[in-house]
């Protein structure tokens, strides 16, 4: 009997060292318990019909450069040059993805920038405003710098050989990620250029570029989106954003 006591001991034992080495490490989640991870929801910033959520960059006076066009946002033939035309947000957003279908005509000049901020003193949405590049690279007039094609971080950042674009007149896809200075864009399911802001890097390359004249270029951690307004068509929908 006293052996068998023993025994049953040591076997309770064991398993009191199993349960605390086990328990601290093991969670076991009933099955009829769903775990998701919380996370934002997109947005879209156009609803295909409207300008609802949009207007003028630093103007009051309604949009007249801009209509819709087969459920696309279309920024007119305007001649408005690079500075007038453009049009941004109501809101303003800190970290995201913002996601995007566009095409332009032959020889067209446009772009999407961020954390735009207006005020009477900025000319224009890129006086504070990094841009994703949207430009007919074989179909411009003049010789572009690589700074300057498609894809590119505007005078900052240069696409890497992932880089591919639908012809001119058909849809392409893009992205942009900000997340605390992280800094991606994609182009056609493709990340194409990744950096990050606001480094010893970024701000070298800001001051002999560029924007060695713009002071507060790049500076915001909040601001507007902006389609921009170059004087030439170009189309954009399917416009949305997740807040990271």
């Amino acid at each position: 009997m006293k052996q068998q006591l023993k025994k049953l001991g040591l076997i309770m034992a064991a398993a009191a060292v199993v349960c605390v080495q086990t328990s601290a490490v093991v969670v076991k989640v009933p099955p009829h318990v769903k775990v998701t991870a919380k996370k934002s929801n997109w947005v879209n910033l156009f609803d295909g019909k409207t300008l609802k959520g949009w207007h003028s960059f630093n103007k009051t006076t309604p949009v007249k450069n801009w209509t819709i066009i087969d459920g696309a946002l279309v920024c007119l033939d305007a001649a408005e040059g690079d500075t007038g035309g453009d049009i941004v947000t109501d809101k303003a957003y800190t970290n995201f993805e913002l996601e995007w279908e566009w095409k332009i005509d032959k020889g067209s000049n446009s772009g999407v920038l961020y954390h735009v901020i207006e005020d009477a003193k900025y000319h224009s949405t890129y006086a504070t405003g990094p841009e994703y590049q949207i430009i007919d690279d074989e179909g411009w007039p003049d010789k572009l710098e690589e700074w300057q094609k498609n894809g590119c971080d505007y005078a900052m950042h240069l696409p890497n050989t992932l880089k591919k674009v639908e012809p001119i007149g058909k849809w392409n896809i893009s992205k942009i990620v900000f997340n605390n200075g992280h800094v991606e864009h994609w182009l056609n399911g493709s990340k194409i250029i990744a950096f990050e802001a606001w480094t010893d890097e970024w701000n070298k390359k800001k001051a002999e570029g560029k924007w060695k004249d713009y002071p507060d270029y790049g500076t915001a951690k909040t601001g507007l989106i902006a389609l921009q307004d170059h004087g030439h068509k170009a189309y954009f929908r399917n416009i949305r954003i997740k807040e990271l």
